[in-house]
């Protein structure tokens, strides 16, 4: 599995090439689109997917993918999934955008439910993190690789807090109630989990839509760094269930 994760990370940092291809274009040659969600597309989101999947099909022919960008997989066929790879080639379209750097590329595997294998890599930083399951959470930025572990306000510290750029929410209010001081830290995309787990920041509460890919990998980056990840009204094995969009959640190093 430790060679698995190193063929992974190389992988998503493939597709962050691929990706930063077309953010170097002029924003009127990024074939940027309108899905039927009306959520937005753009030829990178597409040029990822693309090397994303068919790497995956060679490392793990056997193993199927569940992607942002492919056709969702019907419900009865996917519940007889035992592991799949979990992708989403371009989490944060709307900053890839409004070329702000804060997107990531996102692939997970899961086994019974749960993510047992984590890539986050951010094309614009050249920065990924990853984790394996009872192995702990990595970084590797700038030919370097370094664990990382999430960490606990010191008591004349506030909380940080760090919440969605583009999906702002009104509960994020209700929430932050119970913190004599805290710091807002305003990012996009999988981002979040990941200031948690290297403990750039304390908490991480969603109160608005992901999608199981948004997830997944930094799900489990999170979790091996040492933070609490709970979805509201889920058990122990959250991604194994026929809705594709998550409840809210908490990432927790408190």
């Amino acid at each position: 599995m430790k060679l698995l994760l190193q063929q992974i990370i190389q992988l998503a940092e493939q597709a962050g090439e691929a990706i930063l291809e077309v953010y170097q274009r002029d924003r009127t040659a990024q074939g940027i689109q309108a899905k039927q969600d009306d959520s937005p597309l753009t030829d990178a989101d597409l040029a990822a997917q693309q090397v994303i999947s068919h790497r995956l099909a060679q490392l793990t022919p056997d193993i199927p993918v569940l992607s942002e960008e492919a056709a969702a997989t019907p419900w009865p066929e996917r519940q007889h999934w035992q592991r799949f790879w979990l992708v989403d080639p371009l989490d944060g379209t709307k900053e890839f955008i409004k070329r702000n750097g804060e997107f990531t590329v996102n692939i997970a595997l899961i086994e019974q439910g749960k993510p047992v294998l984590g890539v986050v890599h951010a094309p614009v930083l050249q920065k990924t993190w990853a984790a394996l399951k009872g192995e702990g959470a990595l970084v590797q930025h700038q030919g370097e690789q370094y664990s990382i572990h999430v960490s606990q306000p010191r008591p004349d510290e506030p909380i940080r807090v760090v919440g969605s750029r583009s999906h702002p929410s009104p509960d994020l209010a209700d929430y932050l109630k119970q913190f004599v001081s805290y710091e807002m830290v305003p990012v996009g995309s999988s981002l979040k989990f990941c200031l948690v787990a290297e403990g750039s920041a304390h908490v991480y509460p969603r109160f608005g839509p992901t999608m199981q890919w948004d997830t997944g990998a930094g799900h489990i980056v999170a979790e091996e760094a040492g933070a609490r990840v709970e979805f509201e009204g889920l058990g122990d094995a959250p991604y194994q269930r026929e809705q594709l969009l998550n409840p809210n959640f908490l990432v927790s190093a408190l």
